[in-house]
């Protein structure tokens, strides 16, 4: 019998799961992604000038046993472990993250302190009623002065919109369970086991291969060429054949303009949603077009600096809350991986920053940029300009879906106008349009694959609590991103 032929569109940590799943049974396997070099998506790792980078930063963990063990079967010898650090900047100074009372405490100075508790008590005495916004939901439990210290710079840069627009869902969302007292109640007297030990969380330590994340997502892409798949790179989806609740066929584009139609008996995609929807010939109805049509998305691009000097902070990555700058985080990866950097004098930082593409930050010539991020570790007493010997700058598109308003019944819109395609799947952050970290999206393919076997799987259900699993209980003021609603 001929094998059953699957498409998969997106060469990223979902889209390569899901084809390596498949690749183990007897599947003809056909994998597009637009990126002309890198697999990975978001997790790749980038080359420049035999130094290696990551776009964001990506630690390993997840607390699905299954995906770990996953990624050790791939790398069984090259993950390494990796004390963690990272720390808030803010006017001048550095704060412990995750929150150490002490530190902040003496760090704020103490009438910046006294401020703080005056500013919570009145928050305790007259809540902001009802909250609407991030602003008033942060207000009521830290109060106002805290609020400006440690969240409203940081989350307005990296959403490019003002806290006072951010839903309270969001923010229930993202810090759920959290107040100042909480917060310095766990600074003081950290969590113990029954045994008297403190317990230790993913807060200290994490898994990282060797050679960045994109070590998992190339070794994956080899595995499945020896196995026999196709690897199509630097091909755009341009249109989606189907008639009579199949899909039938993918068009891509390449650079030089040729396009090339592949067909197959199943499609899973993680392809943008808006992108997906749109692509749809004949077109779907309305209501989905308009919903695609409506889908928001944030973009960032990393300056990669090369500087000749080491050991300039200790932190894997540091938050910068200074609204002098336009910088929203900086990595050292020297202090994620030692193999990253060939050349043991110099130090590699990836300087993040936030826009939406096509704005002036996005359209700025690289040599602009790389200029920026000079000034603007010069000014944070981080680096001098002079001592920064290369710079390269990478852009990534849609690298965060926006939960707006009624991102949620757009969303459901669109799921329904897709269900009715038998053989048509979609997986993973971009591809459903929802936040999932790496492991999260790495399950909805597992699942997606299994389906293709007979399972009856409900992608939408992987990570329905929308939770930011990192830390378990230990969250304290500021993590990472995830995408937020307007109120």
């Amino acid at each position: 019998m001929d094998k059953l032929k699957v498409l998969i569109i997106g060469a990223g940590p979902a889209g390569l799961t899901a084809a390596a799943e498949l690749a183990e049974q007897a599947y003809e396997i056909t994998v597009l992604d637009k990126d002309p070099h890198y697999v990975g998506g978001l997790a790749r790792t980038v080359h420049y000038s035999g130094y290696r980078f990551d776009i964001g930063g990506h630690r390993f963990f997840s607390k699905s046993r299954e995906i770990t063990e996953w990624w050790q079967k791939r790398l069984p010898d090259d993950f390494i472990s990796v004390n963690r650090l990272s720390r808030i900047y803010y006017r001048g100074k550095f704060f412990d993250y995750p929150l150490k009372a002490a530190n902040a405490l003496f760090g704020l100075g103490i009438f910046t302190s006294a401020a703080c508790v005056l500013s919570y008590l009145k928050a305790q005495l007259f809540p902001i009623q009802p909250e609407k916004s991030f602003a008033d939901w942060v207000t009521n439990r830290f109060g106002s002065k805290l609020f400006h210290i440690f969240f409203k710079t940081y989350t307005e840069k990296v959403w490019g919109m003002p806290c006072s627009e951010i839903s309270a869902d969001w923010a229930a969302q993202r810090i759920k369970g959290l107040s100042l007292f909480k917060a310095v109640l766990n600074a003081l007297f950290p969590r113990r086991e029954s045994s008297g030990t403190v317990v230790k969380t993913l807060i200290d330590q994490f898994q990282y291969p060797r050679l960045g994340p994109g070590m998992m997502w190339e070794k994956t892409r080899d595995d499945l060429l020896r196995q026999g798949a196709r690897i199509r790179m630097g091909e755009e989806v341009a249109r989606i054949q189907h008639a009579s609740g199949r899909v039938l066929s993918i068009t891509t584009r390449n650079r030089e303009g040729w396009d090339q139609t592949y067909s197959a008996d199943a499609f899973i995609s993680s392809m943008p949603l808006r992108d997906c929807v749109l692509a749809f010939h004949p077109a779907l109805p309305a209501p989905a077009c308009e919903a695609a049509l409506r889908l928001q998305y944030r973009d960032f691009l990393t300056v990669s600096l090369i500087v000749k000097r080491t050991a300039l902070f200790p932190d894997n990555w540091i938050y910068v809350h200074d609204p002098s700058v336009k910088l929203g985080r900086i990595q050292n990866f020297n202090n994620w991986s030692p193999d990253m950097v060939p050349n043991s004098t110099t130090t590699c930082l990836g300087l993040e920053y936030f826009c939406f593409a096509g704005d002036e930050l996005w359209n700025a010539p690289d040599s602009e940029l790389v200029e920026l991020g000079k000034r603007e570790l010069a000014a944070l007493g981080l680096v001098e300009p002079g001592d920064v010997l290369d710079g390269c700058v990478v852009r990534m598109e849609k690298a965060y879906p926006v939960y707006y308003p009624s991102y949620q019944e757009d969303v459901n819109v669109i799921r329904q106008a897709l269900a009715r395609f038998e053989n048509f799947q979609v997986i993973g952050r971009n591809g459903m349009h929802k936040y999932n970290n790496q492991d999260h999206s790495m399950m909805t393919a597992l699942l997606a694959a299994r389906n293709l076997t007979g399972s009856q799987f409900d992608l939408w259900k992987v990570n329905m609590d929308a939770e930011y699993h990192e830390e378990g209980d230990e969250k304290t003021l500021v993590e990472g991103r995830l995408a937020p609603n307007r109120c």
